[in-house]
């Protein structure tokens, strides 16, 4: 559990398109076996450390002629930003994938000050 040292808790979420494969048969429709995709997303203002960030596919369009397999995750999470990680593998074709996020955590207060 991560503990919050004060009142200045930030919140910052959004949805973000990480691709559109199916319009130019990029590597996530067309392609086979394992692939991946990262996204670097920045937060609207720095937290004081790094929040808690969770993602879920907020849409996800898929071929029904394939299996589905997907992994979303969230990585090098910092007090600026994070990247997002989509990965799939073997036969399966996905044409789009949206992805929304949430980062909690504590922002810096106006009397902290940076000394070294």
């Amino acid at each position: 559990m991560k503990r919050l040292r004060n009142h200045l808790i930030g919140i910052d979420q959004g949805d973000v398109v990480l691709f559109s494969d199916f319009q130019d048969d990029g590597e996530m429709w067309a392609g086979e076996g394992p692939r991946q995709l990262r996204t670097h997303v920045a937060f609207a203002e720095a937290f004081r450390a790094p929040p808690s960030v969770t993602v879920t596919l907020s849409m996800w369009d898929i071929s029904s002629e394939a299996n589905n397999r997907a992994d979303v995750k969230a990585e090098d999470i910092d007090s600026a930003g994070f990247a997002i990680v989509f990965r799939t593998w073997g036969d399966t074709r996905v044409a789009r994938v949206r992805v929304g996020w949430m980062a909690i955590g504590e922002l810096r207060q106006a009397d902290d000050w940076d000394l070294y």
